[in-house]
């Protein structure tokens, strides 16, 4: 079990260095990686709804070709879908910083410094999505940058806990396992 955590670990290191060197390829990839699920998940949903009868057969029929459409456009034009799936991660940041100021405002029984982290993550994301709707290609960056940082903190820590081997309670039986 320590080899396999320390061999995933050091793949995930690896693929973090690949998305940091070549963040285009990892954008792509990933559109690709939707389309092929959009178009699995559109062909199960086409087969179910026809062969399992039910209220909501022709809505799960319509709902696995809008699938299959948007899973054809992905694999047919990736970088249009690349561009705006970034733009929409622009403007949910958008939102999301919204919201997190309009909270962090509006609740007085908070803490002042929380109260002020929140309107802080609120000002962050609104600033981030000012640069990724400014310049998709700054998105397309900025996403690479954190999944290579996601993948880099996840290899690190599964070859940590791979070469520790420490113990953790296991919460349902109060028994101790090696991990």
């Amino acid at each position: 079990m320590r080899g396999a955590q320390i061999g995933l670990g050091v793949i995930a290191i690896i693929l973090s260095i690949l998305v940091f060197v070549h963040p285009g390829i990892t954008i792509l990839s990933i559109i690709f990686i939707l389309g092929i699920i959009l178009i699995i998940v559109g062909i199960e949903k086409i087969i179910s709804g026809i062969f399992i009868t039910n209220k909501s057969r022709w809505g799960t029929i319509g709902l696995g070709i809008l699938a299959l459409i948007f899973g054809s456009i992905a694999l047919g034009y990736p970088l249009h879908t690349a561009v705006f799936v970034i733009i929409m991660l622009g403007i949910a940041l958008l939102f999301s910083g919204i919201s997190h100021i309009a909270y962090g405002v509006g609740r007085n029984q908070d803490p002042g410094w929380a109260r002020g982290f929140m309107i802080g993550a609120g000002a962050l994301a609104i600033s981030l999505s000012f640069l990724v709707l400014a310049s998709p290609l700054a998105g397309a960056f900025f996403i690479s940058t954190i999944v290579a940082i996601g993948l880099l903190v996840i290899g690190i820590e599964i070859i940590v806990v791979g070469t520790s081997g420490r113990t953790k309670m296991m919460p349902s039986r109060g028994m101790q396992r090696k991990v």
